[in-house]
């Protein structure tokens, strides 16, 4: 459902956001580009159930 997409988009951008901060305290890149790519997929996510949205309406 919409719903479940764009709540699992969400998820994945504060998971990205923590994964990211945290590599950058530790001075781990890998983590940090990590954190940089999951937040790149919940972008996608979010933008994807928006275009659906504006479909429907």
């Amino acid at each position: 459902m919409a719903g479940d997409e764009k709540a699992k988009g969400k998820t994945e951008q504060a998971k990205g956001k923590l994964k990211e901060a945290a590599g950058r305290a530790v001075g781990n890149e890998r983590l940090t580009a990590e954190g940089r790519a999951e937040q790149g997929k919940g972008d996608l996510r979010q933008a994807k159930e928006k275009a659906k949205d504006a479909f429907r309406h």
